[in-house]
């Protein structure tokens, strides 16, 4: 494709989302900073991953900066669907994530990442154009989100020892 095809508006808006990306980068090293660089198991500490994902960030980020400023997304082809964004779906899942952050700590890992489940499957069904309102769909959503989040935190808590917040102090809740 030609870049000369892309306005400026194109580009700068390109532009606009490989910075995006670097205040997302700069973000997570800005909470990296936090967390305790005490080498754990192999040598590397608890900050590891978080410094390795913020540098992969801010370096992908940096090349869509360079790639839009440069000509534009080469192979992107200019959007022939005017269909507009589902921002309904966008606020369930967005409902979903805020929720489990804000109710980790005081319902517990289980539940919090149940409901957040339950909540981004609603906006993700929404986008598909079912509805998904009745009782019997959500009673299902809310067993499977069960199904997935009591295995992983027992895996975390019993078996590698991670403390998650859970509801009781037995360790199981």
């Amino acid at each position: 494709m030609n870049p000369s095809l892309f306005s400026p508006a194109q580009t700068r808006l390109q532009a606009l989302v490989g910075g995006g990306v670097l205040l997302l980068a700069a973000g997570l090293a800005f909470g990296a900073v936090s967390i305790p660089s005490a080498a754990g198991y192999a040598g590397a500490g608890p900050n590891f991953l978080p410094w390795v994902v913020s540098l992969a960030l801010a370096a992908c980020g940096g090349f869509l900066v360079w790639e839009a400023l440069s000509g534009g997304f080469r192979a992107m082809e200019p959007p022939a669907d005017t269909t507009p964004a589902y921002w309904a779906g966008f606020a369930w899942v967005s409902a979903g994530l805020l929720a489990n952050a804000a109710l980790i700590t005081t319902i517990g890992f289980i539940l919090s990442c149940t409901l957040c489940f339950v909540l981004a499957v609603q906006g993700l069904r929404g986008a598909e154009g079912k509805t998904g309102l009745e009782p019997k769909v959500w009673l299902k959503n809310i067993a499977i989100g069960l199904a997935i989040s009591a295995p992983v935190y027992w895996a975390f808590t019993q078996f590698l020892a991670i403390n998650l917040p859970g509801l009781t102090t037995t360790g199981w809740l």
